[in-house]
């Protein structure tokens, strides 16, 4: 197969695969990934763009870098499942980095009156029963589990649109065991939007009552939150490259350097001069209570 054009995570790379195979399966995982993912004909000439390429293993599979190129070492399973796009989308890490923007694990929406807020948490803190519960108080949704923060050339930081879906547990506490649906969230960002606020949250039925508490200046475990948030996709630690079936495998990526870590360092002291909370409450609808009489 030819290299085609990848879209996906708010940029474009060459994506080089295997003779015969079939990428159809990875186009499954495309409302899944920030940015979508697609492929289109690669054009020739412009500018040089990010690499990836794909080789099918017997062995363990790995990941290599060299200059702009990312190679990927995927079993026969895995190369033809949609853990094709997840392992593409982190292979682009760096690059996206290296255009100052990034993916983090986290929810983001935007206020009726156009203002982003990006909701930090812990798994299982809440993030995306209160980002339903904002989508019902006129928030435009901006991403589920999976937001990308970018910074552009004036210094500004912006939110972009990230993961279009979420997937909601049964309300119904008989069926807690089934599968967690997959629904689209809508509305659903469509353009980069100024980030005004960051709020971390903490939802348990055991907090007295909603409220905000300041976060700034950052305590020393603040920082280092944030440090391990910005760098997490970069890392590869949310995508095994086995995929579906037998033990995940997933090493480190090598795919930082020292000017990206500097860069995310600048990135968290941009984010102390935000108004920045934490958000404490007892159920998902007084917390999106609490975010929206604060920054709507």
């Amino acid at each position: 197969m030819s290299p085609a054009a990848v879209a996906t995570g708010h940029l474009t790379a060459a994506l080089e695969l295997p003779p015969g195979l079939d990428p159809c399966q990875a186009l499954t995982a495309a409302d899944r990934l920030p940015g979508g993912w697609s492929l289109s004909p690669l054009s020739v000439g412009g500018e040089p763009c990010p690499v990836v390429g794909v080789t099918v293993t017997d062995t363990a599979p790995e990941t290599t870098v060299s200059g702009s190129r990312v190679q990927l070492s995927l079993t026969q399973r895995a190369a033809r499942s949609a853990t094709l796009a997840y392992t593409t989308y982190t292979a682009l890490e760096r690059a996206r980095q290296e255009r100052h923007m990034l993916t983090l694990h986290a929810n983001a929406a935007v206020t009726p009156s156009g203002r982003g807020v990006l909701l930090l948490g812990n798994k299982g803190a809440g993030k995306t029963s209160v980002t339903l519960a904002l989508g019902e108080r006129g928030f435009t949704h901006a991403g589920d589990d999976l937001s990308v923060l970018a910074e552009d050339g004036s210094g500004e930081l912006l939110l972009l649109p990230g993961k279009a879906t979420a997937t909601v547990r049964p309300k119904d506490a008989r069926r807690w065991q089934d599968p967690k649906p997959v629904i689209g969230l809508a509305p659903f960002l469509r353009r980069p939007v100024s980030l005004a606020a960051v709020v971390r949250l903490t939802v348990h039925p055991d907090v007295p009552s909603a409220v905000l508490v300041p976060a700034t200046p950052f305590s020393a475990n603040e920082q280092l939150r944030l440090h391990e948030a910005l760098a997490r996709c970069i890392s590869g630690i949310p995508t095994p490259l086995t995929g579906p079936g037998g033990a995940p495998y997933g090493p480190v990526w090598p795919l930082d350097t020292p000017r990206l870590a500097r860069w995310r360092t600048h990135l968290v002291a941009r984010l102390e001069q935000r108004p920045y909370t934490y958000a404490y409450a007892p159920d998902a609808g007084s917390a999106a209570d609490l975010i929206t009489r604060e920054y709507a």
